[in-house]
């Protein structure tokens, strides 16, 4: 029987705060558990700052992360952005060190994001940088801590380009993508784009412009949401749903919005998982499904233990000498 694997990712950094979105380290872990109990395997993990905006800060990654691990029975798949604030996401030396300084100092982190294109968010949402001088940097940065890259696609041509940063070994195979289906510089969340994609992806493979070892998941935002898992599930991929991508979770008799949780939307994807007749995946069985290693939670502790806020805070500051306008502009999802 196929096994499907939920990703569940928690929080994002453009969901506005008011919504049922856990902002601090501890709201964030505690979802993480309440979401694994309930059949996901993944999460994907955003920072808010004090405000509720989007923030790319290595001491709430690791505070997070810390508290996931403290609870022992889980082993939950840890996947950290290198994206989630729109103050960093302008290519400058202090930008780029910024969105990766988590994933270089935090123990623990198994997956990272690779958004393998740059595109508008729409009006007036400015643009989201992806240079290849840092989607290098991030990839050569992934293989020496052994993060696995999840390569986010928000239009086909960027599976194109996935593949040469793995012909020049930036990265490495198996690959995993994660289609992102509804965002406005991007394709729209629904069937046929994830159609397209999926074609997309099969047609490089056989022309060699893609490796074989490829596996895929796909989420639509807002109304999208389901469109795209019943599509996903029906293609043979993996599922990814949360509050990052969805904060309603249908219409009740009476026309009114029934408003999501990160719970709701994880048990409604298990269900229909077991409805379609697979299996969903447990995190042992994603780990060997997406070529990660065990994980071994006792040495991810031991490690998490040897860091300190004091030290994460001095390596926060070193970047300041790249130089920064970090307070120019107004953070994602910000109260």
């Amino acid at each position: 029987m196929a096994k499907t694997v939920i990703t569940a990712a928690m929080t994002g950094a453009v969901t506005p705060a008011g919504f049922n979105i856990p902002e601090t380290p501890e709201q964030i872990a505690e979802q993480v558990y309440e979401c694994w109990k309930l059949g996901a395997s993944v999460v994907h993990l955003h920072m808010r700052d004090a405000d509720g905006a989007g923030v790319m800060d290595p001491v709430k990654f690791y505070e997070t992360v810390k508290h996931i691990r403290a609870k022992k029975d889980c082993d939950v798949i840890v996947n950290c952005t290198s994206s989630g604030d729109n103050r960093v996401s302008d290519d400058s030396p202090y930008g780029n060190a910024c969105r990766l300084l988590h994933h270089q100092t935090v123990p623990g982190i198994e997956m990272g994001t690779f958004d393998a294109s740059s595109f508008n968010w729409g009006i007036p949402g400015g643009v989201f940088h992806n240079s290849p001088n840092f989607l290098t940097t991030a990839g050569k940065m992934y293989q020496e801590r052994g993060i696995k890259p999840e390569f986010e696609i928000f239009d086909f041509g960027a599976l194109r380009a996935v593949g040469i940063y793995c012909k020049k070994e930036i990265v490495k195979a198996p690959l995993h993508f994660q289609f992102c289906l509804g965002v406005v510089g991007g394709m729209d969340a629904t069937p046929k784009s994830l159609q397209t994609l999926i074609n997309e992806m099969h047609d490089l493979q056989a022309d060699g412009l893609l490796p074989k070892e490829c596996t895929w998941s796909a989420f639509g935002i807002g109304k999208g949401h389901l469109p795209v898992m019943f599509s996903a599930l029906a293609n043979g991929g993996h599922i990814r749903v949360g509050m990052e991508d969805n904060v309603v979770y249908g219409v009740g008799q009476d026309g009114k919005k029934i408003m999501a949780t990160n719970m709701m939307l994880v048990e409604r994807a298990a269900n229909a998982i077991k409805a379609f007749g697979n299996e969903i995946a447990t995190p042992a069985e994603a780990r060997e499904l997406l070529g990660l290693k065990p994980l071994d939670h006792d040495a991810v502790v031991t490690a998490l233990d040897k860091v300190t806020v004091e030290y994460l805070e001095g390596e926060k500051e070193k970047l300041h000498a790249l130089g920064t306008t970090y307070t120019v502009a107004k953070g994602m999802g910000a109260k």
